[in-house]
């Protein structure tokens, strides 16, 4: 069966896979949410959902290094990872070993189409039809709610010391765009660039963010973060739950109904 990944990169198998590792947190829930837990042998450290997985199966590493020794002795016949996550030299050793599917989300759309490329990798065609037609409905259902919503410019930090900011080209950004939040680093030439606490000083009122986002991931920010800031930049700032606006696959079901939650506490 001969296949092509996110990256036009043809991969070669032999029959569906009974043995898949997946090397990316929010690929492996989608592949559980698949049916395919039984034929999952493989996951990284960060692969928390469903919270069994870290005591059923084997962890060959994180997103960026992993433990080849233990990947080949899982014989997998398929290795599923993203470019984002994972590095070009980490997948070039992997191939070497299995077949390797390479993810490639920048939008719904994109994930939309994974998720209908491991539906017919991995014989879950309907189970994956299903699913997209679930995520499409409730986009729309989405849409609807906040097309009322005011547009509200934003900052959405990643990373504490240095400080960075979600900026264009990524799948975060694409999800603020849907909340009607307008990212004030979208136009940064980096994906995820670092910025200056001072530079918010320097802004014109017009394009101060109105509200800072501050993830639970892939940095844990807490109240003392929210501290720290609100002597530099002066407007609302909240905590939020990080998995819901960079996880893609099946997690984006539960994230629209965390963002009306969310909406609803803006306007209160």
């Amino acid at each position: 069966m001969k296949f092509k990944d996110q990256l036009n990169k043809e991969l070669v198998l032999d029959d569906y896979p009974k043995r898949i590792i997946s090397l990316v947190p929010s690929q492996t829930e989608l592949i559980v949410d698949l049916g395919l837990e039984k034929n999952l042998v493989g996951i990284t450290k960060f692969c928390i959902h469903p919270k069994q997985l870290l005591l059923d199966k084997t962890i060959v590493g994180g997103t960026k290094k992993v433990n080849y020794n233990k990947i080949i002795s899982l014989q997998p016949d398929l290795i599923i990872g993203n470019k984002e996550e994972n590095t070009k030299e980490m997948i070039h050793e992997l191939e070497e070993i299995a077949p390797v599917y390479i993810s490639n989300i920048i939008t719904i759309e994109d994930s939309l189409k994974f998720i209908s490329d491991i539906g017919q990798l991995c014989n879950r065609k309907i189970e994956s039809k299903q699913l997209v037609q679930k995520i499409d409905n409730a986009k729309i259902d989405f849409i609807e709610f906040v097309k009322n919503q005011p547009i509200r410019r934003v900052a959405y930090f990643i990373w504490n010391k240095p400080w960075m900011v979600v900026g264009s080209n990524n799948y975060i950004n694409e999800i603020l765009k849907l909340n009607k939040f307008e990212n004030i680093f979208r136009k940064a030439p980096n994906r995820y660039p670092d910025v200056y606490i001072e530079y918010f000083y320097d802004l014109s009122p017009e394009l101060k963010p109105e509200l800072v986002l501050l993830p639970s991931e892939p940095y844990h920010f807490k109240k003392k973060d929210i501290k720290e800031l609100k002597q530099h930049i002066d407007c609302s700032m909240k905590l939020v739950d990080g998995e819901m606006f960079s996880w893609y696959g099946s997690r984006i079901l539960k994230a629209f109904e965390y963002f009306k939650k969310f909406h609803k506490t803006l306007d209160s």
